[in-house]
C-alpha cells in the first residue's frame, strides 16, 4: 500500500487516497484525503482547460495551506513541472527566481498574488554580457517573460482530469538551492528521484508504517525538507498534516498538544525554540515518535536540551535539495555525538581527498553520494546543467566528512567554507562549536578573510547571550583553551544576530 518504487510512475497518483482521515489540518478546519484528491482532479482540468502542457513550468506562491498543496499536486499530475517559491520572498528575488526557471504559468493565491503583481513589474533584467564582450540572453529566456496568470478559483470549478503517466526521469519539481555560496538555482528532481527519496524514508524503521500518523508542518514546501520529508511522506502514508506557517514557539508546543502529533521534523532553529518554551511541559509533546532535525547541522546542546526539556529523543537526518532529502540518518542508531549517522537504504557514499581516491577510515575528504534520489541537474534553457555530478553519477555534495569503523558518518566542514591558515585547514563549525560553548554566546559564525601573513584568517561572528556581554579576550582565552592557535578567531565581530536563511541555514556568504 505504501510503497513508492511500484505502480503509477507519477508521484501525484503514489500520494493519492480516497480516505475520510484527514490529509491537512488547516486553522480554519481540515480537509480529507478523499476531498484532497477531488480537488486536485479538478484542478488538473483547470490546468489542461489554460494550455498547460507536460514538462512545462508552473510556479506556484501562496502562503501555507491548501492552495499550494493543491496546486503543487496538480501540477505533478498533469504531467508539469511544479515550481514553489517563497511567497515571503522580496519581489526582485521573487522575479530572479520566475526568470531562472522560464515560467510558463503561475498559480497565486491572496498576498502572493500581490507579490507577482510587482515581480512582474519590476524592469528585466539586462542582457548578460559574455566574455567575448557581446551582450547575451538573459538566462532563463527572461526578458519578454510573460507567464500564464492562473486563478485559484477557476481552477476550483473545473471538470477533472486524471493522472498523466510519466516516466520516471521526467521532471516533477524545481526547488532553489539555499544559494548560501553563490546565487540560488533550480535543481530538477524528477518523479523517480522523489519517489526513491520517499522510499529510503520509509524503509528505515521508524515505525511510521505501524499506526495512523500525524506530522508537523510547519516547515515550507518550498523546501525540500518540507516538501519531500514532511508532505509528500505523510500523503505516501495517507497520514495528517498540520499545516500551516510557523506560529511562534509556545504555539507551536500547543499545536502539538491539541492534534497529538507523532513526526514532528524541522531544522535546529525550530528545536532550539522549542526547547525553550519557558512553561513547556513534557506531557504536551509526549505524542511524538519521532523527531527528526535536519537542514542543517545539529547543536549537540539542542539535543541535549531535546531530551531534558522536552523528554523526546532527537535524531538527526543529513540531506540535500539535490538528493530529494535524504543521505544519512541517526534514526535507529546509536551514533556517537557529532555524527549525522548511517546512510539511509539505498544511498552510497564515498570520502576522498584532493587527488579523488578514497580516504582512510578517520581521515576527512569530500563526501560523494550516488543513489536513484541522486537529481539528475540543474534546470537550463539550454538543457540540464549537471554540475557537480561526475561523469559516473557520484554527487560531490561539497562537504567533507569522515567515517568511523561502524559507518557513522560525521561532517567537519563545507569545503567551500574551508579556512587554510599558513597551510592548516581550519573547519567553521568546530570553532562555531567552541564558541557556543561559551556561556556569554548563544549564537556564532565563522567565516575567513584574507590575510597577508597567513594566507587566510579566522573571523568570527558571535551573538551575546541574553543579559551577558562578551569580553574578547576572555573569548579568546576560552577559545586557546580547546583549539589549535591557527584555529583561534583573530578577529570577533560582536553582532546583534546571524542571516540565516528562511530554512534555518546560516548564510555565510553574508558573513562575507
Amino acid at each position: 500500500m505504501h510503497a513508492v518504487n511500484g505502480g503509477p510512475r507519477n508521484l501525484a497518483a503514489r500520494l493519492e487516497h480516497r480516505t475520510e482521515r484527514a490529509a491537512l489540518l488547516l486553522a480554519d478546519g481540515e480537509i480529507s484525503h478523499a476531498e484532497l484528491a477531488d480537488r486536485v482532479g479538478r484542478w488538473r482540468g483547470g490546468l489542461a482547460a489554460a494550455g498547460v502542457r507536460r514538462h512545462q513550468r508552473v510556479a506556484v506562491v501562496a502562503a501555507p495551506g491548501a492552495v499550494p498543496v493543491t496546486a503543487h499536486l496538480a501540477v505533478i499530475g498533469s504531467g508539469a513541472i511544479s515550481v514553489m517559491l517563497n511567497p515571503d520572498a522580496p519581489a526582485v528575488e521573487l522575479r530572479r527566481e520566475l526568470e531562472a526557471a522560464a515560467v510558463d504559468a503561475v498559480v497565486a493565491d491572496g498576498p502572493g498574488s500581490a507579490l507577482v503583481d510587482e515581480a512582474m513589474a519590476l524592469p528585466a533584467p539586462a542582457p548578460a554580457e559574455r566574455t567575448d564582450g557581446t551582450a547575451g540572453e538573459v538566462p532563463g529566456g527572461s526578458v519578454g517573460l510573460s507567464p500564464r496568470r492562473l486563478d485559484p478559483a477557476a481552477l476550483d470549478d473545473s471538470d477533472p482530469a486524471p493522472v498523466v503517466d510519466v516516466a520516471d526521469d521526467d521532471p516533477a519539481v524545481l526547488l532553489f538551492t539555499s544559494g548560501t555560496a553563490g546565487p540560488p538555482r533550480p535543481a530538477v528532481l524528477t518523479h523517480g528521484n522523489l519517489g526513491a527519496a520517499l522510499q529510503s524514508m520509509l524503509s528505515l524503521p521508524t515505525g511510521l508504517l505501524d499506526r495512523p500518523q500525524v506530522f508537523l508542518g510547519v516547515v515550507p514546501i518550498f523546501h525540500v525538507l518540507g516538501l519531500n520529508a514532511v508532505l509528500h511522506l505523510a500523503l505516501v502514508l495517507g497520514a495528517s498534516v498540520v499545516l500551516g506557517r510557523y506560529p511562534g514557539a509556545a504555539e507551536t508546543v500547543a499545536l502539538i498538544e491539541r492534534h497529538r502529533v507523532t513526526v514532528a521534523l524541522g531544522p535546529p532553529t525550530l528545536w532550539l525554540a522549542l526547547t525553550n518554551v519557558v512553561d513547556v511541559d513534557p506531557s504536551q509533546v509526549a505524542s511524538i515518535e519521532l523527531a527528526l532535525s535536519g537542514a542543517s547541522e545539529l547543536p549537540a546542546l539542542v539535543e541535549l536540551a531535546a531530551a531534558d526539556r522536552l523528554g523526546i529523543r532527537l535524531d538527526e537526518g543529513y540531506g540535500l535539495t539535490e538528493t530529494g532529502a535524504v543521505v544519512a540518518s541517526t534514526v535507529a542508531t546509536e551514533a556517537p555525538a557529532g555524527s549525522i549517522g548511517r546512510l539511509t537504504p539505498g544511498v552510497e557514499a564515498r570520502i576522498v581527498g584532493e587527488d579523488g581516491d578514497d580516504c582512510l577510515v578517520g581521515d576527512p575528504g569530500e563526501l560523494l553520494v550516488r543513489g536513484a534520489m541522486v537529481f539528475p541537474g540543474y534546470w537550463t534553457p539550454d538543457g540540464l546543467d549537471r554540475g557537480p555530478l561526475t561523469d559516473d553519477g557520484w554527487l560531490r555534495t561539497g562537504d567533507l566528512a569522515v567515517v568511523d569503523d561502524d559507518g557513522h558518518l560525521a561532517i567537519v566542514g563545507r569545503r567551500k567554507d574551508l579556512i587554510i591558515v599558513s597551510g592548516f585547514n581550519v573547519f567553521p563549525a568546530e570553532v562555531e562549536a567552541v564558541l557556543v560553548d561559551h556561556p556569554d554566546v548563544a549564537d556564532a559564525g565563522v567565516v575567513g578573510e584574507p590575510s597577508v601573513a597567513t594566507g587566510e584568517a579566522v573571523v568570527a561572528f558571535v551573538v551575546p547571550a541574553a543579559g551577558r556581554d562578551v569580553d574578547e579576550d576572555d573569548l579568546r582565552a576560552h577559545c586557546r583553551a580547546a583549539l589549535a592557535r591557527y584555529k583561534v578567531p583573530s578577529r570577533i565581530v560582536i553582532a546583534p544576530d546571524l542571516p540565516i536563511g528562511p530554512t534555518g541555514k546560516l548564510q555565510r556568504g553574508r558573513l562575507r
